[in-house]
């Protein structure tokens, strides 16, 4: 049996939801509410954060973004908290993208693929370096074709140097980094598009270069984005509405601690992080709403 085309399920969950927001679980130990901490260990604090945040949201997002690194810092509780985290928002009914940034050559892309991509994952994607060339992405495509999942790589990063590498030209087209990744991207996710128009194969794009944004929509009109950069980062509602087609599909725009840390910039007390991270979600929501039907109108 055909399994679930991940960018299906990703256009059903913005429609549901009529939500393009994606919470970044960017869950750093530093940052936590101090009353989470007490009497528990690191870890503890982080699951019992993340899972707040997950119900808070969980009515007005259509995804959420774990950071890995977050995670991994918790040394050896990290693998178990990531995993319940992962779990726990699967059964909230929300998709999971893994920002793992995974890559390496074949086998070993291949073992990276079989972590996180098949069998009961909690996983519907991962984000994917592109750097090592095809034979890196393949296995995340291939294990996306037979399990249903998903892959977002990175084209065009949100953070301020992307440029030192992403932006320069290629001797032999004139091309840019950034470009010939679309393209090839485009390419690798021509045979896994679903019914609505949409490729398992996605690609990271920053909120924070809106011009390239709107050009790579041009240029990759079958992959689905995940655009970070949003809130915390500087960019805003209006700069992302081109990711977007007319029926406000094609994109899911991530913010992380302008979500999840949401009370410390209101000057809400820490233990009502979590409503100030719905209201924050709610506020992100009805301001990417807006600018998509100002974008059409």
């Amino acid at each position: 049996m055909k399994p679930d085309n991940f960018a299906d399920r990703l256009c059903t969950a913005v429609q549901e939801k009529d939500s393009r927001v994606c919470v970044g679980l960017d869950s750093n130990v530093e940052r936590l509410p101090k009353h989470l901490l007490a009497g528990s260990t690191p870890g503890r604090a982080v699951e019992r954060f993340c899972c707040e945040i997950i119900d808070a949201v969980a009515e007005h997002c259509a995804a959420v973004k774990p950071q890995s690194a977050y995670f991994e810092v918790l040394r050896e509780e990290a693998s178990p908290v990531l995993w319940s985290v992962m779990r726990y928002a699967k059964q909230a009914g929300l998709v999971v993208i893994l920002d793992g940034k995974r890559n390496d050559i074949g086998s070993t892309a291949e073992a990276y693929a079989q972590a996180y991509l098949r069998g009961d994952s909690p996983v519907d994607a991962i984000t994917v370096n592109p750097y090592l060339g095809g034979d890196g992405v393949m296995p995340f495509i291939q294990a996306a074709a037979a399990e249903g999942r998903g892959l977002f790589v990175l084209v065009k990063t949100s953070n301020p140097s992307s440029g030192e590498l992403q932006d320069l030209p290629l001797a032999e087209t004139g091309a840019l980094v950034y470009q010939h990744i679309g393209d090839l991207v485009a390419g690798w996710g021509r045979e896994l598009v679903g019914e609505q128009g949409y490729s398992s194969v996605g690609a990271v794009v920053g909120a924070t270069y809106p011009e390239q944004l709107a050009e790579l929509r041009e240029r990759m009109p079958q992959a689905p984005f995940l655009v970070p950069g949003y809130g915390a980062q500087g960019a805003t509602a209006p700069d992302v509405a081109a990711a977007f087609d007319d029926q406000g599909l094609g994109a899911v725009v991530n913010s992380s601690r302008g979500i999840i840390f949401a009370y410390k910039n209101i000057d809400m007390p820490p233990d009502q992080f979590a409503t100030a991270a719905r209201a924050a979600t709610v506020q992100m929501k009805d301001a990417l709403n807006k600018a998509i039907t100002e974008k059409k109108s």
